[in-house]
């Protein structure tokens, strides 16, 4: 188990300081310092994009909660609301890094199971060509193994249509991730620009229901930018 000594975090999430929990080590619990968590994150970020990388203060309530998920911190997961066996669904403006910051936790290897990033436009795009396997590929209700995706920009889609017939393929492909969710446990990531009542509007009421049950939501700041400089 891992605990992270939430050291210098910004509004709410110091409300509870490293020396409330005690960072010594004790037995069958690593701690981490927060403040080196986010120096290791801006080195292998700069390492990955090959240009300086790095994270505002802005981000760090965000970045927190990541590193929460990403090393399994049972504790502080609980007193966040964050739930280790669901999958993460990453909002922010335009821009901000929610795609950079996916690549960069797939890059350092630090996420529980290993994951696949896919563009949203493009699985749409081989929908209007491949028709409704590709649903059933992404879905992956069926697979014996079935692969962890992380859907990069949910909502930038283009209409779909497969031979002239129209199909709202990400809608289809999230009811059938929280099937395989609840039957199996498989998580599923997503990135997003939507606010919660857009996505209600592009994928209905049924689907934001079915995101809840799934998603540990990390909000980025609305002035946020991208890391990579």
């Amino acid at each position: 188990m891992t605990n992270l000594c939430n050291q210098n975090i910004p509004g709410q999430v110091a409300t509870k300081l490293a020396e409330d929990k005690g960072c010594n080590p004790v037995t069958a619990v690593k701690y981490l310092n927060f403040n080196d968590i986010i120096e290791d994150f801006n080195r292998n970020g700069s390492n990955l994009f090959r240009k300086v990388y790095q994270f505002d203060k802005k981000d760090y309530s965000a970045i927190y909660k990541t590193a929460v998920y990403a090393y399994q911190d049972q504790e502080h997961a609980k007193e966040l609301g964050i739930d280790l066996g669901k999958g993460l669904f990453i909002v922010g403006p335009i821009g901000c890094g929610k795609t950079s910051l996916m690549q960069l936790l797939q890059y350092m290897k630090i996420l529980p199971s290993p994951y696949h990033i896919v563009s949203v436009r493009d699985i749409c795009l081989q929908f209007s060509e491949k028709g409704v396997k590709v649903i059933k590929e992404y879905g992956a209700t069926n697979q014996k193994q079935p692969p962890i995706f992380c859907f990069d920009d949910l909502g930038g889609e283009p209409i779909t249509r497969h031979y002239g017939s129209q199909t709202n393929v990400m809608q289809e492909i999230l009811l059938s991730r929280y099937d395989l969710f609840v039957q199996k446990r498989i998580p599923t990531h997503v990135t997003t620009n939507l606010s919660a009542s857009e996505l209600e509007s592009k994928y209905g009421s049924r689907v934001r229901s079915r995101l809840r049950e799934m998603f540990n939501l990390i909000s980025f700041p609305a002035d946020s930018y991208d890391k990579r400089r």
